[in-house]
């Protein structure tokens, strides 16, 4: 066997290589894009073929042969999808195995995972319907049959129950040429119409409809409720009308029903989603009618990315700035970096979308990368909320809550209005503590306190997960002295139903809205526009539109104002803007009251006053100071042990074996909170003033890194343009 018809496949282990493989003596070939099941070591692996027919710099009587190619040999993944995946491990350092699993949905990672069939739908033919004219006779199970796809065609799941043997049943009757198998038709409907576009908004539209057919990045910047939805939709139309696919990636806490009816009703399609929560037949599924193309329009998070889409025309990221659009385990890849990565590939645009857009993305729009299309005024013409600050040393509060506050409430209650409390903080209390002795709940694995959850009776980490029940007395001094300290969610909702027994509390936190449909209910309820009260987490600042909310109130964002990450003041101002946006955006007029002890922090006073565009500008002045991304190019060596010691001694020998460059690197450093489930985290930070330099650097290092004995008592990984610390 000649090594030159060697293939190579990507397999899902953690090694920085492909592997190379002799194909099977006969059957049906391998091809780019394909699966296959290959023996590694001891196991069968399931992996994607990348290249064929290349030759290999092992000896052929040394390589294994393919087992088994599964998919009828057919290629899952297209060549312009192989090779921008073969750009995000270069571009990421990450296994070229773990890239490439992140475009197969989880059932298609293994041997036994088969691709369902298409949807399918059986219907009376001619023959059959002259049929339903005589009597049954003896054939009473055919007959049934027959009347039961009378009224139209049916599914299996319509059938399925109504014959012990349906499908041996069914399969006589289209022996008999009474009935047929057909491929089930898309679900449409007449799309509605949407309203008149604003000129701001039209102008929007014709800049990124004239681009169809071409690459361009458009930066769609537009205030809370300036209509940006819209102005996808009118897009979207466009791509659909001309039968091309779009997909549109949305923060995880945006992806609502609420909006998946609105694209259907607008559009007249019913969208395909993809997120993590989703069954894994269910994820299937609508990844394989993207995949055929039979799925014009598909709407997912992070994980959506990756689908392959054979008639793609726009990409469309939604709240672009959001945190959750960078994948923090693992394949640490940006999802909104890699949507314009792929856009280019394909020759498409991509739509960045967002009242308070990353810095990244209005650096990219400032020097002219990207074009720029702003709406500054709201859709329904409705003015901006309006602002008012209570200095927290100045008030008394009480469930966290000054007593102004609590008025205003009150009275926007009495109007029959709807209001808004916002505290980023689940739970009834973030930790709980003994007033006798001082005792508190720390997580045993982790540098945090445990969460009380009255509720449950629960003590919990909401960062490694670990729970146990709250104790009844002091575990220290048996004091009947345990009381919450701060406040949560949970707290202010019963704190908040006792104050206002006759209007509805509704809250919005991973806590409540978990099960399923509970989310649905509630937003259901909110907008149906009587009076209210909410109180939630950030999964209530984003993507939601409700016209009756008259009042916002900001609990306390002062964590951010000190916090150790350089990102946190950013991350801050995007945070009020969007909670703040959700107020007065119908015909009565919006206050946002936020709370505070520092009123007078410079950077709050700006936001406050000059809005986030100039506080955006502000901060992209602090990071070009500091050489600091946007301005600059940064990357992390990630590590983490059991032992900390450990940890310390490997990254002092990466750093050691730094080579020499225009990148700098310092270190180490340890994480923001330094341990998590049982594990010590720090890491290396790696500054550059030009990106191609620092990743020549990293590539030259990464071989002398994997060669270091230390690295073999830590878990470690790249972090490249990382958003976390």
């Amino acid at each position: 066997m000649n090594a030159a018809s060697c293939l190579r496949v990507a397999l899902p282990v953690p090694l920085p290589q492909l592997f190379d493989y002799l194909p099977r003596e006969s059957g049906r070939p391998a091809v780019p894009g394909g699966r296959v099941s290959v023996p590694f070591g001891k196991r069968r692996l399931v992996g994607i073929v990348i290249e064929t027919g290349v030759a290999s710099e092992i000896a052929p009587d040394r390589l294994q042969r393919v087992e088994t190619v599964l998919d009828d040999g057919e290629a899952l993944l297209d060549e312009r999808l192989l090779a921008l995946l073969h750009w995000c491990w270069q571009y990421y350092k990450r296994a070229p195995g773990d890239v490439v699993a992140a475009a197969l949905p989880p059932a298609l990672r293994t041997a036994r995972g088969q691709r369902p069939p298409p949807p399918q739908i059986h219907q009376l033919t001619d023959a059959g319907r002259e049929r339903l004219g005589a009597p049954p006779g003896r054939e009473t199970a055919r007959y049934a049959l027959l009347e039961a796809m009378a009224p139209g065609p049916q599914t299996d799941a319509s059938l399925r129950g109504l014959a012990g043997r349906w499908r041996a049943t069914l399969d006589a009757l289209i022996d008999k040429g009474m009935a047929e198998t057909v491929m089930a038709p898309l679900t449409e409907a007449q799309p509605q119409p949407g309203p008149e576009l604003r000129s701001e908004q039209r102008t929007a539209v014709d800049a990124i409809v004239s681009n169809l057919g071409r690459f361009r990045c458009h930066l769609l910047d537009g205030v809370t409720g300036s209509g940006k939805t819209e102005v996808y939709m009118c897009v979207l139309e466009q791509v659909l009308t001309a039968g091309q696919q779009a997909l549109v990636l949305v923060p995880e806490i945006g992806l609502t029903p609420q909006l998946l009816r609105r694209f259907s009703r607008r559009l007249g399609v019913e969208p395909n989603v993809i997120h993590s929560g989703l069954a894994a037949g269910e994820r299937l599924a609508a990844w394989e009618a993207a995949r055929t193309g039979r799925a014009p329009l598909l709407v997912g998070t992070r994980s959506a990315l990756f689908t392959p889409m054979p008639r793609l025309g726009l990409v469309v990221l939604d709240e672009e700035h959001d945190a959750s659009f960078k994948q923090q385990e693992g394949f640490r890849y940006s999802a909104r970096d890699v949507a314009v990565k792929r856009a280019a590939e394909l020759n498409i645009p991509v739509v960045l979308g967002s009242a308070t857009p990353s810095l990244e993305s209005l650096r990219n729009a400032k020097e002219k990368r990207y074009d720029w299309q702003r709406l500054r005024e709201r859709a329904t013409r409705a003015a901006l909320p309006s602002w008012r600050v209570l200095d927290l040393r100045q008030q008394r509060t009480l469930h966290g809550l000054t007593e102004t506050a609590l008025d205003a409430v009150s009275n926007a209650l009495d109007r029959g209005e709807q209001v808004m409390v916002f505290l980023n903080r689940r739970g009834y209390a973030p930790v709980l503590m003994c007033q006798s002795c001082g005792w508190h709940g720390l997580c045993e694995r982790c540098d945090a306190n445990l969460t009380w959850h009255r509720g449950g009776g629960r003590l919990c980490c909401h960062h490694c997960g670990h729970q146990r029940r709250a104790p009844e007395l002091c575990p220290e001094c048996r004091a009947d002295a345990l009381v919450g300290a701060g406040e949560g969610t949970q707290q202010l909702e019963e704190y908040l139903a006792k104050q206002f027994e006759s209007v509805p509390v509704l809250r919005f936190d991973r806590d409540r809205v978990s099960r399923k449909g509970v989310m649905d209910e509630q937003l259901a309820q909110v907008r149906e526009g009587e009076c209210c009260l909410m109180v939630g987490t950030q999964m209530l600042a984003k993507g939601h539109h409700f016209p009756g909310v008259t009042l916002v109130v900001i609990v306390n964002t002062d964590q951010a104002l000190y916090s150790a990450d350089y990102r946190a003041l950013e991350r801050m101002g995007q945070m009020i803007q969007q909670v703040a946006g959700r107020a007065g955006r119908a015909e009565k007029p919006g206050t946002v009251i936020l709370q505070t002890l520092h009123p007078e922090h410079p950077a709050l006073s700006l936001l406050l006053e000059k809005g986030y565009a100039a506080y955006a500008e502000w901060l992209l002045e602090e990071r070009k100071l500091a050489g600091l991304p946007p301005c600059g190019h940064q990357a992390l060596l990630r590590a983490d042990a059991h032992d900390r010691a450990d940890v310390e001694r490997f990254l002092r020998d990466a750093l050691a074996c730094f080579p020499r460059g225009a990148a700098r690197a310092f270190g180490p450093v340890p994480a923001i909170m330094e341990r998590i489930g049982g594990r010590w985290r720090m890491y290396l930070v790696l500054l550059a003033e030009d990106r191609s330099g620092l990743h020549r650097q990293v590539d030259h290092w990464l071989p002398r890194v994997r060669g270091l004995s230390t690295a073999r008592k830590v878990r470690w990984s790249m972090d490249i343009d990382p958003q976390e610390l």
